[in-house]
């Protein structure tokens, strides 16, 4: 197994339109000013929770989490170090820090939903070969899977379009509904949809 850090240069875009570096800071900015812009009220995240938790499932090894990454201030590195192994990259059995504000935006989507289930994480981080032997038209060539900040999953007791929809109101990330797989993409990227 392979341990991987995050490349400094890493996109904070997976959308395959904002493909050039100049396109996407402008866009970063552009939504920086618009929520600084919002009074408090107006803005649709909620408040993260002081203790949380995630219960979270890969699909093809059955290796889970379940329990607080959370706690006192601070992020606990023995969890999240837990989580990163269990959102690996299977093709190439290498593990990467994964940032830990996709694990905020899952658990989040979670208490909005009022659902206690295992997320049934179907894909994680994604090596730049795996993600170019994916490369379909729904498939981006700067997707925040390779850089640890994605997830695809299944929530049991939560259908997908309720999923996609509760996490695209609460502008916490990227959203993406695959309908004829049945899955939700999110990530920790600025809020969009597709």
């Amino acid at each position: 197994m392979r341990f991987r850090r995050h490349p400094a240069d890493t996109c904070p875009c997976c959308e395959p339109a904002l493909a050039s570096r100049r396109e996407i800071i402008t866009a970063g900015l552009g939504l920086l000013a618009c929520t600084a812009a919002m009074p408090g009220s107006a803005r649709a995240q909620p408040p993260l929770a002081p203790v949380r938790r995630l219960r979270v499932q890969r699909v093809l090894t059955e290796d889970s989490f379940d329990g607080v990454y959370f706690r006192d201030g601070r992020y606990d590195r023995q969890a999240l170090h837990q989580l990163d192994w269990v959102f690996r990259d299977l093709s190439a059995a290498e593990v990467t820090p994964m940032d830990p504000r996709l694990f905020d935006v899952l658990h989040s989507v979670a208490e909005a939903l009022d659902n206690s289930e295992f997320y049934q994480i179907s894909s994680g981080y994604r090596t730049p070969e795996r993600n170019s032997a994916l490369r379909t038209s729904r498939v981006s060539t700067v997707s925040l899977h390779m850089s640890g900040m994605a997830a695809d999953f299944r929530l049991p007791g939560s259908n997908a379009y309720g999923v996609a929809r509760i996490a695209a109101e609460m502008q916490v990330g990227g959203v993406g509904l695959y309908r004829r797989d049945g899955f939700v993409h999110l990530d920790c990227g600025p809020p969009r949809r597709w």
